[in-house]
């Protein structure tokens, strides 16, 4: 009898949601970027879609965290890549004109960039540690980053579109 109603039970109970049933969307990000404009803060973007992937069902499980934290860190990674490429490009192209003793721009962007890499990944390992190994350590690392690149991402690109 026990085993028949075990089985009625685990036939009843919604099944645990699995990596495939979640789903990310950028949409929520880009259009905030876009609703902000010059004016606003854009900042106030970061982590829109992560939380709203978050609201799915399973979104709010560990699994369900990282994964919209590290989608959403994926995006912000790519803008920062980007950014950075098209600023060192134009970098390179100043220092090109300028005499060697000034020809440094695109050299002290670069050294800025790796220190603040290094700076970033430190910063989110002590975050993380602060759980001391437990759950959540994961999920804090990853929106430390999502964060912390996002932020990055938003300053470059406003240095290269002369804004910042």
């Amino acid at each position: 009898m026990i085993r028949v109603f075990s089985l009625l039970i685990a036939v009843l109970m919604p099944a645990p949601v699995l990596a495939q049933d979640l789903w990310f969307d950028i949409n929520g990000t880009d259009e905030c970027l876009i609703n902000t404009g010059h004016e606003g803060n854009s900042s106030d973007c970061i982590g829109v879609s992560a939380g709203n992937c978050m609201q799915q069902p399973g979104g709010e499980s560990t699994y369900g965290v990282g994964f919209c934290l590290d989608s959403e860190l994926q995006y912000w990674d790519a803008m920062l890549n980007g950014a950075y490429q098209d600023w060192l490009t134009l970098m390179q192209l100043s220092d090109a004109d300028l005499p060697d003793n000034l020809a440094v721009q695109a050299d002290t962007l670069r050294d800025m960039q790796r220190a603040w890499i290094t700076y970033r990944d430190a910063r989110c390992g002590h975050e993380a540690s602060l759980w001391q190994g437990g759950t959540w350590a994961s999920p804090t690392f990853l929106s430390c980053m999502m964060h912390l690149t996002a932020e990055q991402a938003l300053y470059l690109s406003a240095l290269y579109s002369g804004e910042g």
